[in-house]
């Protein structure tokens, strides 16, 4: 009985086990919190990039196809569920040819601060953008 006794005590974890342990748990649950926080953050940007960059290219678009590119600048605001996105709307000549060139950048917040999408392209400058309705007349007999 007396082995007995004597395994049993050597079994347990001395002191400076235990606070070796304790410091290394110190030191890696930190760092592992801060690795998880910077995830998030990372998974939040990229989603919200995603939508910025739609946003931008539906401005984009409907600036071109109605024509609004004509040396303005415009601004504005797009709530895409419950975020909000600035864009403006930029044009300027190019410096070859006789071409726009067309920016729309888009301002988005995650936690506190804010990221940008910038979405260009050039458009001739010479060319005039009509709208019109088509109409549709049936006759019936």
């Amino acid at each position: 009985m007396s082995a007995f006794n004597h395994k049993r005590r050597a079994a347990g974890f001395t002191l400076a086990e235990v606070l070796a342990a304790l410091v290394f748990m110190a030191i890696v649950i930190p760092v592992a919190i801060e690795a998880l926080r910077i995830a998030n953050l990372a998974g939040v940007v990229g989603q919200r990039k995603a939508i910025a960059a739609r946003v931008a290219e539906r401005v984009l678009n409907e600036a071109v196809v109605t024509g609004q590119t004509q040396g303005t600048s415009e601004k504005g605001v797009i709530y895409e569920g419950q975020q909000e996105f600035q864009w403006t709307l930029r044009s300027e000549p190019w410096n070859e040819d006789a071409m726009l060139l067309v920016s729309v950048d888009v301002i988005y917040p995650v936690q506190g601060k804010d990221y940008n999408v910038r979405l260009t392209t050039l458009i001739d400058n010479n060319t005039t953008v009509t709208t019109g309705t088509n109409t549709t007349t049936t006759t019936t007999r």
